[in-house]
């Protein structure tokens, strides 16, 4: 077998639009194509022994046992790796459940196997452990599961979100409010543009820079906390040996030395009781700051009160990793034994950690004149950490209920005092059922970036949803942080249509982020160069924090590759669905290309609109799987899909009596007469025309939006190579003109051609080219086309000639040219800049040349350093 791609999809995508997280393999089984697995002795046997838990795959048979019925029946290998992917990944903590395998309709033997994953490094990961296992399975080799599972685990506590993160996250997503990892870390948008905030772990973009310094300077706490008649240890900073000694003497054993500016237990040491024991103690604190705090030992049980927006939340009882004597067992078994706990995990994946055996460790046992292989007497706690975190072991048991109200007021003027809106506070007290500063207690610490963990996974107790009361505070009143989202996809028109909607909202005062097929723009700057129609470019505009109205053009190419950028949009508007890029990215016919630009308007809220063109079959068949409202848009009022959507009191735009009108129902808004609109070229473009219908519905379906903005909209956009790049540019020279156009598919072509035989030029040359990665057929259309309208033709070749020769790709236009009309002339100049040079040292007087360019930028710079030149000649 052998693995020809793989594919990471991120968002809504041809597999499934729900199902936003999908490894895509495309795998060629080579010889295993003719080996079914009932054809391969002892398959199901070995497969059950290495995968016993592999029974509740229930399968297309709907029960338990289901995917082994198939294996026995006989399935195709790819069928038996997406099964194995996913139990790869359930078995390493990873509950996965959807995949799908299907043919390539390439050569025999060739499948794309779809599964879903929690983590992306981990999903491809068991693509490729799947395969390797297959392949063992096949041969009889013996495999060894566990070193991928236990690889699986490490990728998923290397990659993922911590509880933290991920609980604030997924409260976000249960609020429908969107959001982006901005980095590998913890760093995580919630919402988008203007909308949006910030966290990192459990800091927000709310929380105040001076309180997190304050938090982290444990003596600068201990200051404020004191002055403001909060009970704290007594202590000092110190540097050297000689504070040491002036602090032994002035407080006395036992002793706590901590680095000024550690968090999470770092350097910490507790209940030191000899000079010994503090100067490891003084060496560990120095390793992570040059400041030392040594403050009195507080004896009692080590608890976390957690505030947020200055609220008591929650509070929770820690005990340090920990194992109880038995008088008979070692202290190494006794720890084993206490892993075996189905509580305990590796990482985060369960309520509790596994502990493990660390210098900090040996060092305790050490100090107690203790070894791992110890016996302790019956009884006996055996401490394993210093301190209580439970990502080394530690416990948490909630007590919420238990906490005084004189200490939950105290909690929340401590996160006032420092000014952290996300608030841990450590204290050591004998219990928190009664006020702390009676019975003994002390504030220990005040952290910014509190773990959740312990809140939302007890050991016992109540679990406590910490996140909800921090997606409140950011998110208040039930906003949910999401700005308007038009995504537009089709074949042709996309960019032209996604340029003047982003118009006519900018018009309406918004502050626009728009992406088209030549670049990204945010509030008309350009920002990103070159074909930006994927979810990359869409993302970056849903991240810019001045962005509140986003128009998105969505390409095929993006949309195969790695899905939307996006899980829901508010308007999607499907242009029309032709013949172009068929056979590329396993997309071999117009009825599934139709599928690729349906994920679009199936992202569309119940409570939007997705606007389809209701003179296409193809796009208007969508609207029978969509599950929002439904707008169309047609060139002729008497469309008689258009006449029962409307008498039905559906919503449409329509060409009619040369006007551009908004249908509700059966009364009409009449917008603008369609030769007023510069774009339309006196109404000559009739493609503009049916560029502007949906522009105009979708801007319309705004409250915000008036008539009169969308009016101004259609009358400032002014067509040229500033505002619609590659859409019909006009460049008038002395004696001739350019006419510079994107058409790059027949029905693009079919359209510019229409448009030119309704220009008065006394010749008309077409300068012309196909894409090389386009099947024969299609390239030969272009030229069919071009022999039927122009009176002559110069055939050059792209710079970039996608796996075709420039000979091939000429060839085949001539024939398509010859097939129309067999006398036209013909010339063939390959090069694209010699091509144009050509012309401008040849002009015919009074001619247009149409040049049809899939490299905007190149032509066009070509054709304006021309004009430079005769300018300046």
């Amino acid at each position: 077998m052998k693995v020809l791609e793989i594919k990471i999809l991120r968002g809504p995508n041809y597999w499934s639009v729900r199902r936003t997280k999908l490894i895509q393999m495309k795998l060629d089984l080579e010889e295993l194509e003719q080996r079914p697995t009932n054809h391969i002795p002892g398959f199901r046997e070995r497969l059950e022994k290495l995968f016993p838990s592999m029974y509740e795959h229930r399968c297309s048979v709907g029960k338990p046992g289901g995917f082994f019925q198939r294996v026995d029946e006989g399935t195709w290998m790819g069928h038996v790796i997406e099964h194995v992917a996913l139990e790869l990944q359930t078995l390493a903590g990873m509950d996965t459940g959807f995949g799908r395998t299907r043919g390539a309709n390439e050569k025999e033997g060739v499948y794309y196997v779809v599964f879903t994953y929690l983590e992306e490094d981990a999903g491809v990961y068991a693509a490729k452990a799947a395969v390797r296992i297959a392949e063992a399975l096949v041969t009889g080799e013996e495999y060894n599961l566990e070193e991928d599972i236990q690889k699986l685990r490490e990728i998923r506590e290397d990659t993922r979100l911590g509880p933290s993160t991920g609980c604030i996250v997924d409260e976000a997503a249960k609020r429908n409010i969107p959001y982006i990892r901005l980095n590998k870390q913890s760093l995580v948008q919630l919402g988008y543009g203007v909308h949006q905030k910030r966290i990192r772990a459990t800091i927000a973009s709310t929380t105040s820079n001076i309180a997190v310094d304050i938090a982290c300077d444990k003596e600068e706490t201990k200051l404020l906390l004191e002055a403001a008649e909060i009970p704290v240890p007594r202590g000092t900073v110190i540097r050297t040996e000689i504070g040491l000694d002036e602090a032994i003497e002035k407080f006395g054993y036992p002793l706590v030395i901590k680095p000024i500016d550690g968090n999470h237990g770092k350097g910490n040491t507790t209940n030191i009781t000899n000079k010994e024991q503090a100067l490891k103690a003084f060496e560990a604190a120095k390793a992570y700051s040059r400041s030392v705090i040594v403050e009195r030992f507080i004896t009692g049980f080590d608890f976390r009160i957690l505030v947020i927006n200055h609220k008591f939340i929650c509070a929770a009882l820690r005990t340090p990793a920990s194992v109880i004597g038995d008088g008979e067992h070692t202290i190494q078994w006794l720890m084993d034994e206490t892993n075996k706990d189905p509580r305990r995990g590796y990482g985060h994946e369960k309520v509790l950690t596994q502990i493990t055996v660390d210098g900090s460790t040996m060092k305790m046992l050490e100090e107690k004149g203790y070894s791992l292989e110890t016996v302790p007497p019956k009884g006996e706690l055996v401490l394993l950490k210093t301190t209580a975190n439970l990502s080394t072991g530690g416990t948490s048991t909630d007590v919420t209920d238990e906490v005084h109200p004189a200490n939950v007021f105290m909690c929340e003027r401590i996160s006032k005092i420092i000014g952290l809106d996300i608030c841990g506070i450590d204290i050591m007290a004998t219990d928190l059922r009664t006020p702390v500063n009676e019975n003994g207690g002390a504030i220990l610490e005040v952290n910014a970036a509190p773990g959740f963990r312990m809140h939302i996974d007890p050991a016992e107790g109540l679990p406590r949803n910490v996140a909800e009361p921090v997606i409140d505070m950011l998110f208040p009143k039930g906003s949910v942080g999401r700005i308007p989202i038009i995504a537009i996809t089709g074949t042709n028109g996309k960019t032209t249509t996604t340029r003047l909607t982003a118009h006519i909202a900018k018009s309406a005062g918004k502050k626009v982020g728009y992406t088209t097929s030549d670049g990204v723009y945010i509030q008309n700057h350009l920002m990103m160069k070159g074909d930006c129609t994927g979810p990359v470019s869409s993302t970056f505009v849903l991240k810019d924090p001045t962005v509140d109205f986003a128009v998105l053009e969505c390409a095929r190419g993006g949309i195969l590759k790695s899905g939307l950028a996006f899980q829901n949009c508010d308007v999607a508007i499907v242009t029309n669905v032709a013949a172009d890029h068929i056979g590329l990215g396993g997309i071999n016919t117009v009825e599934q290309m139709a599928k690729v630009k349906a994920v679009v308007p199936e992202t569309v809220f119940p409570h939007g609109y997705a606007i389809l063109n209701a003179e296409d079959d193809l796009v208007y068949k969508m609207k029978d799987d969509l599950k929002c409202n439904v707008a169309l848009f047609s060139m002729d009022e008497n469309n008689p899909r258009m006449k029962e959507h409307c008498a039905g009191g559906g919503l449409a735009t329509v060409y009619e009596n040369g006007f551009i009108s908004i249908m509700k129902g059966t009364w009409k808004i009449r917008v603008m007469a369609a030769k007023d609109i510069p774009l339309t070229y006196e109404g000559k473009a009739v493609h503009n025309i049916a560029n502007c219908l949906p522009a105009v519905l979708a801007t319309y379906l705004y409250r915000d939006i008036s008539i009169d903005d969308i009016r101004q909209g259609l009358l400032t956009f002014i067509p040229g190579e500033s505002l619609t790049p590659g859409r019909l540019n006009f460049f008038h020279f002395k004696n001739y003109t350019f006419l510079a156009d994107f058409a790059h598919n027949p029905h693009g072509l079919q359209l510019l051609c229409e448009f030119v035989s309704k220009l008065d030029y006394k010749h008309k040359v077409g300068v012309i080219s196909g894409t090389g990665d386009r099947r024969d057929e299609d390239i030969r259309e272009l030229g069919e086309i071009s022999g039927k309208y122009f009176d002559e033709i110069i055939i050059r070749c792209d710079k970039n000639l996608r796996g075709r020769t420039a000979e091939e790709i000429m060839d085949l236009l001539e024939e398509g040219i010859r097939k129309v009309n067999k006398t036209i002339p013909v010339m063939k100049i390959a090069n694209e800049n010699e091509a144009l040079e050509y012309i401008y040292a040849n002009p015919k007087q009074g001619a247009l040349y149409t040049i049809m360019c899939d490299v905007v930028a190149g032509a066009l710079d070509k054709i304006k350093e021309l004009k430079d030149r005769e300018d300046k000649s």
